[in-house]
């Protein structure tokens, strides 16, 4: 304990409390006015504050994106997410307004599994899904009981056989559906099938015939997309549950600002021009209306309901 006697400050003057009390009231009122007009310059300016979450912010484009969305007085902020599990429940949270990284398929699946209803405004792209092998340049040249690689999650695994299966390698039991898995492979297909981590195709090709990649992790692996001894077909109409799309909740469907990001997105130059960069000139943007987009998912999360 401290032997100091403690020094008692000594009174203010009734003028001085009329100071500090005024200023209290400006600094008050000050709030108030600025809170009331949604505060600074944007506000004035009427700019819209938005927040996108994506996987994958480093691409370059999404900084174009944002550059490009500021022109219609769009304050874009790109939020990174480490994986696929987090952009959709930050949506729904309301942590983030609205995201891009997912197919139809994925947010179907996401929809039945938490009993959400997320919303799909504007397709972004589709990216052709690629088999590639270090061994033959054609899937003709893949001999009979060779083993395939496929990636071991639901929605790629059964594109990837759907893909197998249009390249003559395989037979998918009732023709295959984006619902497919290893047990739908007929004891009579040309190839042995095995599912591995999405990650970890790129480096089972020196053990085995041939592998899908997913595209994220072509470039990665150090391959280029144009390896690829065949792709599926991203213009076919069967690969619409493979459409890329923004989401929002379902009450924002009609947002005109968020729609507003669709446009930008599907006609900006600059930002085309970003993704096929990113893509290796593989991606095909696509501009199917939130109605139609609606309808697909409706059908797929209805089989995946029925499954």
């Amino acid at each position: 304990m401290s032997d100091q006697t403690p020094q008692i400050a000594p009174p203010k003057s009734r003028k001085g409390v009329w100071i500090v009390a005024a200023v209290v009231a400006l600094a008050v009122v000050v709030g108030v006015f600025f809170a009331v007009r949604g505060g600074g310059d944007d506000a004035a300016a009427g700019t819209t504050k938005v927040k996108l979450g994506v996987v994958g912010a480093s691409d370059p484009y999404w900084k174009t994106f944002e550059d490009e969305a500021a022109k219609e007085d769009i304050d874009l902020e790109v939020v990174d997410f480490a994986d696929y599990a987090q952009p959709n429940p930050s949506v729904s949270e309301g942590e983030i307004d609205i995201n891009q990284f997912q197919h139809i398929i994925y947010l179907a699946d996401y929809n039945v599994k938490n009993d959400d209803d997320l919303y799909p405004i504007g397709s972004t792209a589709i990216y052709p899904l690629g088999l590639y092998s270090e061994k033959v340049d054609s899937p003709d040249q893949i001999e009979d009981g060779d083993t395939v690689v496929v990636p071991d999650d639901d929605t790629n695994q059964a594109r990837a056989l759907l893909l197998l299966q249009s390249a003559g390698l395989i037979t998918l039991k009732d023709g295959g559906s984006p619902f497919s898995t290893l047990n739908d492979v007929e004891d009579s297909s040309r190839v042995k099938v095995q599912a591995i981590k999405a990650d970890l195709t790129p480096t089972s090709l020196p053990d085995v015939a041939a592998a899908v990649i997913n595209n994220d992790f072509v470039e990665k692996a150090g391959l280029k997309f144009s390896d690829a001894i065949v792709t599926d077909d991203a213009s076919d109409p069967s690969a619409q549950p493979y459409v890329n799309i923004f989401a929002v909740r379902a009450e924002d469907k009609d947002n005109a600002t968020y729609r507003k990001l669709v446009e930008i997105y599907q006609n900006s130059q600059p930002v085309i021009d970003g993704v096929q960069e990113v893509s290796g000139n593989t991606a095909e943007i696509v501009k199917i209306p939130g109605t139609e987009l609606e309808g697909t998912l409706q059908d797929v999360q209805s089989q995946i309901e029925a499954q």
